[in-house]
């Protein structure tokens, strides 16, 4: 198998880039993605278990592993919720499916979104990782509109090895992440 597009850039473009830009003594210091992690909270799985099974069924096509379900680590009675009873999806990519997700996600997902002018700068942790949410997973080519009943988002995690925000944002910058141009 090929070695994903964005692991090639990475390793032939960004890695030296990043490294004569912060004067890293190692290429090792250069900081990379190491894994993406999707979440998908399905609070109206509450009154219906089906939607659950449909959230896992679309996460697992989008990511292209199969997710596993959340469940509710404490039981609140104002919003019907017992503990045990699975209300998230979640997976994490790691390797070269995470690259081929990455890859999908900015090069044909995040233009279909409308409106579309890029991406926040805002979604950074403070250690170098960075949130992104999506209001709808009908971007995704993976997913079929017409079987579609309800419209969810999702966040997706990227979490990278940089120290800082700036480093995390010249990382995906150079990966190609369509942020936000200011004016």
């Amino acid at each position: 198998m090929a070695t994903p597009r964005l692991k090639d850039k990475y390793l032939k473009e960004i890695v030296p880039a990043l490294k004569t830009k912060f004067k890293y003594s190692s290429v090792m210091q250069v900081p990379r993605i190491q894994k993406i992690c999707i979440n998908k909270g399905v609070g109206a799985a509450v009154a219906d278990k089906k939607i659950v099974d449909v959230a896992l069924e679309e996460i697992s096509n989008i990511s292209g592993q199969r997710a596993v379900s959340t469940k509710a680590k404490k039981a609140i009675s104002n919003f019907k919720l017992r503990e045990n009873l699975p209300i998230g999806v979640r997976v994490t990519l790691r390797g070269e499916r995470m690259y081929e997700f990455l890859d999908r996600l900015m090069n044909i997902a995040l233009p279909r979104v409308r409106d579309f002018r890029g991406v926040s700068d805002k979604g950074f942790d403070g250690h170098g990782n960075y949130t992104l949410g999506v209001k709808e997973q009908i971007i995704f080519p993976e997913i079929s509109i017409d079987k579609v009943t309800r419209i969810g988002g999702m966040d997706i995690t990227f979490v990278t090895s940089a120290k800082s925000d700036e480093e995390s944002f010249e990382l995906l910058k150079g990966l190609g992440m369509p942020f936000v141009t200011k004016n």
